[in-house]
């Protein structure tokens, strides 16, 4: 039998590599009765600044029934391994739209089904990828069809890997034990916030995309899809363009999950009638801090302990104008990157290596937009407004792909500067000195204006008057809402199954993976 035991509180210095003697000194237990000790969970524990540990769940196998009794926060656990059908051979091929973790763990599912799945990527492999997105960061010349938004792996390769989610679903374990069977570190199975990294998650996801073809999928990178073709209510087939030449696949499945920046795809699907709906998103700036201020604010005089990572955070604060102001995808020693995707609209988010070991730290700030805020019934409006807050950002920094920056104290009212403190920004290909309000709607920097100073009463130095604020952040979530039913088809055509992010069902790398599996058992389903 196995069993968990929770709430163990251990110090920075604790030595776990011999986990079975361990846990015999710690719980008392003879170590002839412990098979085996797995961490199942390490978190810190850091709400006491003179006191900060760390807080383990361990699975403990063992053949004596009666230390369940005994022990104290135990309990019997039972591990469950994944197993999806298998379909009938000579199936006809599903289509996926898309290659983000969504799409990835979609092509995986339905390969492992033998269900030969075709996968059309408008942008470009990881390693070619990587090197347009570099270009862009150093020349300020974009290429719309591949870059922080487009191409192998999706946005979250170029973030900061964070695997933690807010849902329940079983296929969370299996999903981040094919992570470390692709390359990832072994640490993301038990960290309670694991993260990969996005120099890790790039082998990562080239390992996942040789196993959907070893099973017998096929990966179409330069693919851009540009239209499909319904009759009675129902997908008869895709077209994509690849080289300059127009292609066309027939199939009656097709899993479209090209993330929320693929704007064109919306109005696609508009065009042709498909059901969609607005949805409440957010935006806002980008935060940046001096790395060794959190780790110190957070961690205390613990701050630099070789067990402790650098820091992060997580704030939200309901204001008097009756908004809220919360932090997203924090990025501890990361950077600002360059995220546009448009010509003349600008776009920033967030990335850290695995080492976060940047100068700084820095995370979004983001403000809701509710659907009544769009004075506008159109489905897309959403989208409408992304795209002119994207412009003035464009504008404000000087129209070149540099960013509008301001320091918090000039934005907050106190005494103009020149040049910056001790926080130097980290985007690149450069900044220029704007202030919000060139870009944000009045109401999200009423919203800034009051939070920060609120939030830096949380984390002590927060509103530093030497922190930097980098905009605009505006692609955080999907403004779009591609409609669909239980059986996670659209609403209007069958065997079109919006999926993820960009279709509005899933906020994060892990819940746009977990979605993409579900749509993919439900094609499997469809095949049988």
């Amino acid at each position: 039998m196995i069993i968990r035991v929770t709430g163990i509180k251990v110090s920075l210095d604790e030595n776990l590599k011999d986990l079975r003697a361990f846990c015999s000194r710690k719980l008392k237990i003879d170590c002839k009765q412990i098979k085996s000790a797995v961490l199942f969970k390490k978190s810190v524990d850091a709400r006491k600044k003179n006191d900060v540990h760390f807080i383990l769940s361990v699975d403990i196998e063992t053949d004596n029934v009666k230390l369940l009794k005994r022990m104290k926060n135990a309990t019997e656990v039972h591990h469950e391994e994944y197993k999806c059908k298998t379909v009938p051979e000579n199936s006809e091929r599903p289509v996926i739209v898309g290659f983000g973790p969504a799409g990835m763990f979609a092509a995986l599912v339905l390969a492992m089904a033998g269900a030969r799945p075709i996968v059309l990527e408008r942008g470009l492999d990881v390693d070619s990828r990587c090197e347009k997105v570099d270009e862009f960061r150093n020349t300020g010349r974009l290429d719309t069809e591949c870059n922080v938004q487009f191409g192998e792996g999706g946005a979250g390769t170029f973030s900061d890997g964070k695997l933690n989610t807010g849902i329940r679903d079983g296929r969370i374990g299996w999903i981040i034990e094919r992570f470390v069977e692709f390359g990832a570190p072994d640490e993301i199975l038990y960290l309670a916030k694991p993260h990969i990294g996005t120099d890790k998650l790039r082998g990562a996801v080239k390992a996942l995309r040789e196993r959907v073809i070893a099973l017998g999928g096929e990966v179409k990178f330069g693919a851009k899809v540009t239209g499909f073709e319904f009759s009675d209510g129902a997908v008869n087939s895709v077209e994509y363009t690849s080289n300059g030449k127009l292609n066309k696949i027939d199939t009656h499945n097709v899993i479209l999950a090209t993330g929320h920046s693929a704007r064109d795809i919306f109005e696609l699907l508009y065009a042709n009638k498909v059901a969609l709906s607005q949805k409440t998103f957010s935006v806002g700036v980008r935060i940046e801090h001096r790395r060794e201020d959190i780790d110190k604010a957070m961690y205390g005089e613990f701050a630099g302990h070789p067990a402790l990572k650098a820091a992060d955070y997580k704030l939200a604060v309901h204001l008097p104008n009756g908004r809220s102001l919360y932090t997203f995808c924090m990025c501890p020693g990361g950077y600002v990157m360059a995220a546009s995707s448009e010509e003349g609209r600008l776009a920033v988010n967030g990335m850290s290596f695995f080492a976060r070991d940047a100068d700084n730290s820095n995370s979004a700030l983001l403000v809701n937009i509710y659907t009544e805020d769009m004075n506008s019934e159109h489905p897309l409006a959403g989208m409408y407004i992304q795209r002119d807050i994207e412009e003035k950002a464009f504008k404000a920094g000087g129209s070149d792909y540099s960013a509008p920056c301001i320091k918090v104290g000039d934005f907050l009212g106190g005494p103009s500067s020149e040049g910056y403190g001790k926080v130097e920004p980290s985007y690149r290909p450069g900044v220029k000195t704007a202030s919000p309000e060139e870009y944000l709607p009045d109401y999200v920097c009423e919203t800034l204006r009051l939070g920060i100073p609120e939030m830096g009463k949380r984390i002590h130095g927060f509103d530093s008057p030497d922190a930097v604020l980098t905009g605009v952040e505006s692609r955080s979530s999907s403004p779009v809402r591609i409609d669909r039913g239980e059986d996670l088809q659209s609403l209007s055509v069958k065997g079109l199954y919006p999926c993820g992010e960009g279709a509005g069902y899933a906020g994060g790398i892990i819940s746009a993976a977990v979605d993409g599996m579900k749509c993919a058992e439900a094609v499997i389903n469809n095949l049988l």
